[in-house]
């Protein structure tokens, strides 16, 4: 094992409070009720266009869809990084990959001009040898090629990094590159899904559980508590 492989929001980053903020704020200026938190991180994972969905109802080619996406994205940049944490266990989990000597990096489908400034926002984490978002690949997740050119990148080959997400799309991806996989049921889990039907190679209920599992079957010689 030579790299870690993360997904951003629900797997190395909780970003639900600024959603819930901004999209219920922008629900506050069309004269609606703000929606129960536990509903917006339910969509979360599946991206802006399913949040607008269940704030507005409204779907791409709607009348008012990009206007309203482009506000609630707006109102969200401005908040950026000012609640978002890592999940429990993850900064003691990068720790222990940097001492160990294993690369990390992030792979994910948030576009670059929100993920570049949240992970300078955490620059005092061990720095990540690679972040690849749509913006650097013709195909985004579930395809393979952002997982594979992350790889390239980190100098190793797809049987030698690891792949961890919170959502299927994040398995399949995974899978169709090569590479071994990890699911965190701790992330944003859609209301109804299985993450066990997505056939990861391994499930996690907590981060803090990751590097166990990582010693026990890729890092034989790591040393590190």
């Amino acid at each position: 094992m030579k790299a870690v492989l993360f997904d951003l929001d629900g797997t190395l980053f909780d970003t639900a409070p600024e959603f819930i903020l901004a999209l219920n704020q922008l629900r506050q200026q069309y004269r609606l009720p703000p929606l129960p938190e536990g509903d917006i991180r339910d969509v979360i994972s599946n991206g802006a266009a399913a949040m607008i969905k269940l704030a507005f109802n409204k779907e791409r080619g709607e009348p008012e869809f990009d206007v309203i996406l482009q506000a609630f994205l707006d109102l969200y940049l401005l908040r950026l990084a000012t609640n978002t944490a890592p999940f429990p266990g993850i900064e003691a989990l990068l720790q222990q990959l940097a001492q160990a000597g294993i690369a990390w990096g992030v792979v994910t489908n948030k576009p670059a001009v929100y993920t570049l400034p949240l992970m300078r926002a955490f620059s005092h984490l061990p720095a990540p040898g690679t972040i690849v978002c749509p913006d650097h690949v013709r195909n985004r997740k579930p395809d393979p090629e952002s997982i594979l050119l992350a790889c390239r990148q980190l100098d190793c080959t797809p049987s030698e990094a690891i792949y961890i997400g919170d959502h299927e799309r994040d398995i399949s991806a995974g899978r169709a590159a090569g590479v071994p996989t990890i699911a965190c049921t701790y992330g944003y889990i859609n209301s109804g899904d299985d993450p066990l039907s997505w056939r990861a190679d391994h499930t996690v209920a907590c981060a803090t559980d990751i590097w166990p599992l990582l010693k026990q079957n890729y890092l034989f010689n790591a040393q590190q508590p």
